[in-house]
C-alpha cells in the first residue's frame, strides 16, 4: 500500500511541540559569539524633510558600539522598480516606521535607551495618506517622477460599447482594505563576516537562495560571497520573501563595526514596518441578460503601494486572473499603482489573486440581485465548461483542469442550500432580528507561477538512509514531511531513515524558495526526478550484482528492495547493499533541476453562513463548507491543515481585519489591541469536502494548495454579510464587515438611504 495519500503526522512537529524550534532569534552560533545588538531608529512621522541627525549623545552612552545614518553607508539604493527606496531615510522620509539610523549596542537591554537619543530634526510635509489623496497629486512622493502614479497597465480608455448588447448593467466600487500579514514570529536576522571574507546571515526568510542573491547585490561582495541560513520560520506569508532593507544595513555594519550583529523587531515595528497586504480599490462593472447570462466585464484596479512601490506585479496579477471561473465574453482590465505615505505594500497570502476573486465574486452577487436570480445558478449559467480545458482566458491565462460546476454543486449540496434558503425566508417572514446570510464564491487561482523552476537532491548512503536537499523552504506547511512521504513511496525507504534537509545556500545553492503556492508541484516534482536519476544509478549497480541486465531488474517499493523481475528467488538487494558498492567516498546521489513545470490553476467552491444582529451590527460565522481541489493528495493531513490556515485568514480579512492611518499617515493599528487579529474562537468547526482534478503540468500532476482557501474564504464570508443585510435596504458593504460598519449601514438603510 502506497504511503501517498494516507495521513501521516508531520515528522515537523515532535521538535517543536518538546524541545521547540530553533529561530533566529535562538541562534547561539559560535560566530555569534558576542555579537552586538540592533534596532532602527524609524520615523514617528509620514512625511518630511530631515533637516537634520545628531548623535552625538546616543553615541556616548553606555554600551554604544556605533550609530549609523544614510550618511555613513556608501550603498548604492535599492531600485527595484521606478523609485529607489534608501536603505536608511536619506533626506526624507515617506512613511511611519521608516528606518533612519541603525544603532548598536554590547546589551540588548541598552537598545532603546541609545534610540531615544538620537536626535533628529523633521520639517513636515503634507502626507499622502490615501489612494484618493495619491491620485490628487497634490502632493508628491516623488516630484521628479511628476505623479503619484508610478504604473499604468491593460486599458488606457475603456470602451463602453463593450456593454452595448446587455440588458442588465451594473457597476460597484469595492475596497479589498489593508492588512498586516503578522506572522507569529517577527522579523530578525544575524550577520557575522568571516575571516575568508564571506557574510554569513541567518535569517528569517521564505527564500534563502534569493536573500543571498540581493545581498550579495546590496552589500557589493558578489553571491558567491554570501551565505544565508534559514533555520525555523515562524510564518512567511510572502511578507518574507527575500530580504528586507533591514538586513542589507545589518550587513554593513557588521563589517564595518567587525562585530557580529543581531537583530529582531518588536511586535509594533512588524506591525508598522513589515509590508503589508492587499489595498486596492476596485472598480466592478458588469452587463449582461436578465436570464443570467454575463456578456461584459470589467475591472479598474488601483493599487496603493505605499511609500516604495516594491512589487508592482500585484495589481497585474490581479488582471490576468479578473475573470475567475467564468467564461465571459468581452472583458475590461486597467490598473494603477499610485505610492502614499505608508507602508510599503507586497505579497500577502493569495498576492493578487484574492483581490481579483473578491471584485468578480461581488461582482457575481451584485449582477444577480439586480436581475433578481439565484447568485448560484447565474454562477452556473457563465461556468468554463469541463470540456473547454485547457482554457485561454481573455486577460492572457491558461488553466489546465476544472471542474468548476461540479465543486460548486458538491459545496452546496454538503450545505443543504436550499434548506438554508428556506431557513433564511422563515426569520426573514417572522421579522427575527437576527438575519442569516449566505455567502458563494467560485474561485480559480495560479500557483507556480513565477516562471521558475526548483532544485532537488537525494542521496542513498551505505547504511541505507536517504537525504534530500530541497530548494523549497518547508517552515510550518509541513512540505518537509510531504516530500520524505513522496521519497518513502518511490524508493521504498521508511519515513525514519529518510532527512530532508533546506534553507542554507552552501548545501542548496542554487534554488527559488517558497511563495506563490509552487513548493510541491515544482519542489516535489525535482525531488521526484532526482529519484528517479538515484533508482537508474542503483539499477546499473545491482545489475552487476545480480549478474542481469538493467532492463530486467526492478524495484519492489513494498520492502525495499532490487530484485530480477519474475524471478525473486535469484536473489535480492536492498537500498544499503547497492548504496555500498558506490565505491569508497561515494554515494547514490543525483541533483537535478526541474525547470519544466508551467503553473496549474487549483480551484474551488465555498459556501458561508453567517448570523448579523440587526441591533448591534454583530456577525458571527456560523458555517464555512470548502471545496479547494489542487490535485491528488500526498498527505491528507497537511492538506487539511492548510485550509483550515487559509479558511481562518481568508474569513478574518472579511470580518475584523484592517490596517488604518490617520490623515496624517499615522498608523492607527500599531498593536495587536488595535490590530484585530482572528482567533479560534470567532471562527466554527470547518466543513471540507474533498475533490481532486489532477494536472498535466508536473511530475506529481498536483496543485498549490497553500493559498487556495485564503481566496475562496473571503468573497464567501463577505457575500454572506451582505446577503444577510440585504433584506434590510443594504446592498454593499465594504469589507472588514466590524460591527461598527455593519450598524451604521443598517442605521443609513433605515433612514432609506440605501448603500
Amino acid at each position: 500500500m502506497s504511503i501517498v495519500g494516507t495521513r501521516v503526522v508531520r515528522q515537523e512537529d515532535q521538535n517543536l511541540i518538546t524541545a521547540g524550534g530553533t529561530y533566529v532569534d535562538d541562534l547561539r552560533e559560535e560566530a555569534l559569539s558576542g555579537a552586538a545588538h540592533a534596532v532602527f531608529v524609524r520615523s514617528p512621522v509620514a512625511h518630511a524633510r530631515i533637516e537634520s541627525i545628531d548623535v552625538t549623545e546616543a553615541k556616548a552612552a553606555p554600551g554604544v558600539l556605533g550609530v549609523f545614518t544614510a550618511a555613513d553607508l556608501g550603498l548604492d539604493p535599492h531600485a527595484a522598480g521606478p523609485v529607489k527606496e534608501p536603505w536608511l531615510a536619506d533626506g526624507v522620509v515617506r512613511y511611519v516606521g521608516e528606518p533612519v539610523a541603525l544603532v548598536l549596542t554590547e546589551e540588548r537591554y541598552q537598545l532603546a535607551d541609545a534610540a531615544e537619543l538620537v536626535d533628529i530634526d523633521y520639517d513636515p510635509l503634507d502626507a499622502v495618506a490615501s489612494i484618493d489623496a495619491g491620485l490628487a497629486d497634490e502632493t508628491l512622493l516623488y516630484p521628479e517622477i511628476g505623479s503619484n502614479v508610478v504604473q499604468v497597465n491593460g486599458a488606457k480608455e475603456f470602451d463602453d460599447g463593450i456593454f452595448a448588447d446587455c440588458d442588465v448593467v451594473v457597476t460597484q466600487a469595492i475596497v479589498n482594505q489593508r492588512v498586516a500579514p503578522a506572522p507569529l514570529e517577527v522579523r530578525g536576522a544575524s550577520c557575522a563576516w568571516g575571516e575568508d571574507g564571506r557574510l554569513t546571515v541567518w535569517l528569517s526568510t521564505q527564500n534563502a537562495q534569493i536573500a543571498r542573491t540581493q545581498l550579495g547585490a546590496s552589500v557589493g561582495v558578489g553571491e558567491d560571497k554570501v551565505r544565508v541560513i534559514a533555520p525555523d520560520v515562524g510564518g512567511g506569508f510572502g511578507a518574507k520573501i527575500g530580504a528586507d532593507p533591514e538586513v542589507t544595513v545589518l550587513g554593513w555594519a557588521a563589517k564595518e563595526t567587525g562585530r557580529a550583529v543581531r537583530w529582531v523587531e518588536s511586535r509594533s515595528e512588524n506591525l508598522t514596518a513589515m509590508t503589508h497586504g492587499r489595498a486596492q480599490q476596485n472598480t466592478v462593472t458588469i452587463g449582461g441578460k436578465r436570464d443570467g447570462t454575463v456578456l461584459a466585464y470589467r475591472l479598474d484596479v488601483i493599487q496603493d503601494a505605499g511609500a516604495y512601490p516594491r512589487t508592482l506585479f500585484l495589481p497585474t496579477l490581479t488582471e490576468l486572473m479578473a475573470v475567475g471561473v467564468y467564461r465571459f465574453p468581452k472583458v475590461e482590465t486597467r490598473s494603477r499603482a499610485v505610492v502614499t505615505n505608508t507602508t510599503p505594500i507586497a505579497a500577502y497570502r493569495g498576492a493578487g489573486r484574492p483581490e481579483a476573486t473578491a471584485a468578480v465574486e461581488r461582482a457575481m452577487d451584485v449582477f444577480a440581485a439586480e436581475i433578481g436570480l439565484d447568485p448560484a445558478e447565474v454562477r452556473r449559467v457563465n461556468f468554463i465548461r469541463p470540456e473547454q480545458f485547457p482554457y485561454q482566458t481573455p486577460t492572457g491565462a491558461s488553466y489546465d483542469t476544472g471542474e468548476y460546476a461540479a465543486a460548486l454543486d458538491k459545496a452546496l449540496e454538503a450545505a443543504g442550500y436550499a434548506e438554508l434558503r428556506a431557513e433564511q425566508k422563515r426569520r426573514r417572514e417572522a421579522g427575527d432580528p437576527v438575519e442569516l446570510g449566505l455567502g458563494i464564491a467560485s474561485y480559480v487561482e495560479i500557483t507556480g507561477g513565477d516562471g521558475g523552476g526548483e532544485s532537488g537532491r537525494v542521496d542513498i548512503h551505505p547504511d541505507g538512509s536517504v537525504v534530500a536537499w530541497t530548494g523549497s523552504s518547508p517552515h510550518g506547511q509541513g512540505l518537509g514531511t510531504s516530500l520524505a512521504m513522496l521519497l518513502s513511496d518511490q524508493l521504498g525507504v521508511p519515513l525514519d531513515k529518510i532527512t530532508v534537509r533546506h534553507g542554507d545556500t552552501d548545501e542548496v545553492p542554487k534554488a527559488v524558495g517558497t511563495f506563490g503556492s509552487r513548493s510541491l508541484q515544482l519542489g516535489g516534482s525535482a525531488i521526484r526526478q532526482a529519484a528517479d536519476e538515484v533508482i537508474a544509478q542503483a539499477r546499473e549497480l545491482a545489475a552487476d550484482l545480480l549478474e542481469a541486465s538493467p532492463d530486467d531488474l526492478e524495484l519492489d517499493t513494498e520492502r525495499g528492495v532490487f530484485q530480477v523481475r519474475g524471478a525473486p528467488s535469484s536473489g535480492v538487494l536492498s537500498w544499503a547493499q547497492v548504496a555500498e558498492t558506490a565505491g569508497e567516498g561515494k554515494l547514490l546521489s543525483a541533483d537535478v533541476w526541474f525547470g519544466g513545470g508551467t503553473p496549474t490553476f487549483p480551484f474551488g467552491a465555498h459556501l458561508a453562513v453567517v448570523e448579523v444582529d440587526t441591533e448591534t451590527g454583530k456577525v458571527e460565522l456560523r458555517r464555512i463548507v470548502a471545496v479547494d481541489d489542487a490535485g491528488p493528495i500526498v498527505n491528507p493531513l497537511t492538506f487539511r491543515g492548510q485550509r483550515h490556515g487559509g479558511l481562518g485568514q481568508g474569513a478574518a480579512q472579511a470580518l475584523m481585519e484592517v490596517v488604518t492611518y490617520d490623515e496624517d499617515g499615522n498608523p492607527t493599528t500599531a498593536t495587536l489591541a488595535d490590530y484585530s487579529f482572528i482567533t479560534a474562537a470567532e471562527l466554527p468547526d470547518f466543513e471540507l469536502v474533498d475533490m481532486a482534478t489532477p494536472t498535466d503540468r508536473n511530475l506529481l500532476g498536483v496543485k498549490g494548495i497553500g493559498e487556495a482557501a485564503t481566496i475562496g474564504s473571503t468573497p464567501a464570508v463577505h457575500n454572506a454579510v451582505v446577503d444577510a443585510l440585504s433584506a434590510r435596504g443594504v446592498t454593499h458593504l465594504d469589507m472588514p464587515t466590524t460591527p461598527i460598519r455593519v450598524w451604521a449601514a443598517l442605521e443609513e438603510a433605515r433612514k432609506g438611504n440605501a448603500r
